[in-house]
């Protein structure tokens, strides 16, 4: 099973670029600081890209995703820092933090579907496939599903994205921040778990829970029709299998 993925509202597989940049920034340049600078500017990667940064990360690493939970229990606690806003002004003022202020850094250094990379075939093979992703996201759906923003949905679910939530605070400043902001604290929470679990002394003591943190905070922060249409991909494929 291989991974297709949303960009400019259409789907390809990942391009041999696009592994073969994503196969060494698992390796480490993910905690180069410049690149962790861009990362918090642009709150985290395009859908395409963090999508395929989770798949890529999944099956390399055999689903061990610290790289991504450490780059996410640091996205969301910025965005529980940003959500310390109060009185008439908090919508407006909380709109401006939450406004990304970089471009993804994949789609800035011009990876997308047609990327030539200097990686062979069966590497390229390994990190389009999907199956230790969904294993992953298969295991903690009862507890990310509840994050899932209803306009990327297509459904009347009160969650709301990063960029969904951005779109109705211009729209309407006076927007009750209150069930945002509680669901920002909760995967925050989680994720910061999560990552800690990483720790030799922590090992193990994730749960699901935690691990459905780090989904939701990449639905959060980019939007969630990539990792909806991975998952309902990976079903149908699952299904006709």
């Amino acid at each position: 099973m291989q991974l297709a993925v949303v960009h400019d509202e259409s789907s390809a597989p990942l391009s041999p670029g696009e592994v073969h940049f994503l196969w060494w920034f698992i390796q480490g340049s993910i905690m180069e600081p410049e690149t962790r600078w861009q990362l918090r500017l642009a709150w985290g990667m395009c859908q395409r890209h963090i999508l395929g940064a989770l798949a890529a990360e999944a099956a390399f690493r055999h689903g061990y995703l610290h790289g991504p939970a450490i780059l996410y229990a640091d996205l969301m606690e910025r965005a529980v820092r940003a959500f310390k806003v109060a009185g008439p002004l908090a919508g407006a003022r909380l709109a401006r933090r939450l406004r990304a202020r970089a471009r993804c850094q994949m789609c800035e250094l011009g990876y997308g579907p047609s990327s030539r990379g200097f990686i062979s075939a069966q590497r390229v093979q390994e990190g389009r496939d999907l199956s230790h992703l969904m294993s992953f996201l298969s295991e903690c759906r009862s507890f990310w599903r509840e994050s899932v923003c209803g306009r990327c949905a297509g459904n009347g679910a009160r969650p709301r994205c990063r960029v969904h939530l951005l779109e109705e605070l211009r729209s309407d400043p006076s927007l009750d921040l209150e069930p945002h902001r509680a669901l920002i604290e909760r995967i925050s929470r989680h994720m910061e778990r999560y990552s800690a679990s990483f720790r030799w002394e922590l090992c193990g003591t994730d749960t699901a829970e935690d691990r459905a943190a780090l989904v939701s905070a990449a639905g959060w922060c980019g939007g969630w029709q990539g990792l909806l249409g991975c998952i309902d991909a990976g079903t149908r494929a699952s299904t006709n299998a």
